[in-house]
């Protein structure tokens, strides 16, 4: 499907999602199934084409189901895996001619970073569930089992990360090219489909052998854009609800910093610039920056608290280093603020967090048998009330994660408490942080006339509309404050 005549920079969606973990680790095919059945109860969250069968897009990161990965590299290409290493879900053209050059150029890739290709597979998919406007648009789904020699997974991924960039800018002039996942801890299945038919489509989901201690699912809700298998979600770590209302001066500022951004473990980044991938949405281009800094080596809570902080500046009696932390991360970026709702995987950890706005349900369930439910609302997953251990839901703001290693449930204060004291954040602040005095020298240069074609230029010089000129500015200037709005 095209764009349309709507602008792809305004491109928003709104939708359902989920997360389901066993906090113990356990790898299991029923937590899958359950996945995927909260997943159906939420179709409603959806957006649905005329057709009844293509949908606005649905889809499940995992925890890499290991056993069933294993089992097709020894039954496909007579291998055993390595104990570190990597299956790529990839989106193809169906122009063969497009499919073997991207190939190629993912092969290439993986060599110049001393990686390589065990075999490709073709994911086995029914197309007859998808309707025909998902059919007119269906890529060629494969699988490519990636191998390293005396490597850990971090390092894998970082060098993952570097040739997938390179392969998506060598491969710009194939829209259908896309890579959905390429990590050696997660797996996605995605794509034009209803959420009951996923497991039909996906024969993959079927298998017992298909096991998983963590799955995050998304149903999408497109609201102005037209549906693309591309912008199905789960993306490679995140699932967003919402929307990114900040998303252009995110997208701008990236590029502005791009010249700053430099990590020990991210030699040549400059290589792969940009870092944000503008053709996607703004979902798409908040997991982009997510995966760098990851990959740059930051830990995922402070990733996660830089990009979405609550609502500090003006909390009278916030703890002085929790504030320090806050100040600190703030200067080095921009909120990613919505309203939004997220919730992500990156194989051991699974995470929920809203941003300030707090816009967005999602309500938690634990039970006895040591799986935490996540989803917009109640109901998604059939539970006994007596097998409830704990249940509640997410304010403004807050954080909640499991830790599949330790079996840790981390609340919000316990996350922020560990942030905070991670590095002297009060010290770094008063040794290196410089701030601007507002208040002006000369009160008489506050009270310069503009004259009227003098500001004409000014506002188009700094791109200032005529609702920011009359709704923002001119209350400003006449009050000394923000102006007090409403949307409706």
């Amino acid at each position: 499907m095209k764009y349309g005549l709507c602008s792809k920079d305004d491109f928003r969606d709104n939708c359902g999602f989920g997360l389901i973990a066993s906090t113990k680790g356990q790898d299991s095919h029923e937590l899958l199934k359950t996945a995927i059945q909260s997943l159906t109860c939420m179709t409603h969250r959806g957006g649905i084409a005329a057709d009844g069968k293509t949908g606005d897009g649905c889809g499940l990161l995992l925890a890499k189901p290991d056993s069933f990965f294993r089992y097709e590299a020894e039954r496909l290409f007579g291998a055993t895996l390595p104990s570190v290493y990597a299956v790529g879900m990839i989106f193809l053209s169906q122009n063969p001619k497009l499919a073997q050059e991207a190939r190629d150029l993912i092969e290439q890739q993986l060599v110049a970073e001393g990686l390589h290709t065990i075999g490709w597979r073709e994911v086995p998919v029914d197309s007859n569930v998808c309707g025909p406007l998902a059919l007119e648009s269906m890529p060629k789904i494969e699988q490519i089992f990636v191998g390293g020699v005396d490597i850990e997974g971090k390092e894998m991924d970082r060098r993952l990360y570097f040739a997938r960039r390179h392969v998506e800018k060598g491969m710009m002039h194939d829209p259908d090219f896309y890579i959905v996942s390429l990590q050696t801890e997660v797996i996605g299945y995605k794509g034009l489909i209803m959420p009951e038919d996923l497991p039909n489509f996906y024969l993959d989901l079927q298998s017992n052998r298909m096991t998983t201690s963590i799955c995050v699912f998304h149903q999408r809700f497109s609201t102005n854009t037209l549906p693309r298998w591309r912008l199905a979600q789960p993306f490679r770590y995140m699932a967003h609800n919402g929307e990114i209302n900040t998303i252009s001066g995110n997208i701008n500022w990236s590029v502005a910093r791009a010249p700053l951004f430099a990590s020990d473990f991210l030699p040549g980044l400059e290589n792969i610039t940009p870092i944000v991938d503008t053709r996607g949405s703004d979902s798409a281009c908040m997991d982009n920056m997510l995966e760098l800094l990851l990959n740059g080596g930051m830990d995922m809570f402070r990733a996660l608290r830089m990009m979405v902080p609550p609502a500090w500046q003006n909390v009278e009696h916030l703890d002085a280093d929790l504030r320090a932390f806050y100040e600190y991360n703030s200067m080095h970026m921009e909120p990613w603020d919505g309203p939004a709702g997220i919730v992500l995987t990156d194989g051991r950890y699974a995470v929920c967090l809203l941003d300030r706005n707090g816009l967005r349900p999602a309500r938690w369930v634990l039970t006895n048998n040591d799986w935490i439910t996540l989803a917009s609302e109640v109901g998604t997953y059939d539970y006994d009330e007596a097998d409830v251990v704990a249940k509640g839901r997410l304010g403004p703001g807050q954080i909640f994660a499991v830790d599949t290693k330790t079996g840790e449930v981390l609340d919000s204060q316990t996350i922020d408490n560990k942030l905070k004291s991670e590095h002297p954040y009060k010290k770094w602040l008063k040794q290196r942080g410089e701030r601007l005095n507002s208040v002006l020298i000369d009160e008489k240069s506050s009270m310069h006339q503009i004259p009227y074609n003098e500001f004409q230029s000014y506002q188009k010089l700094f791109g200032i509309t005529f609702e920011e000129r009359d709704q923002v500015i001119r209350a400003l200037a006449e009050t000394g404050q923000e102006a007090v709005g409403s949307m409706g």
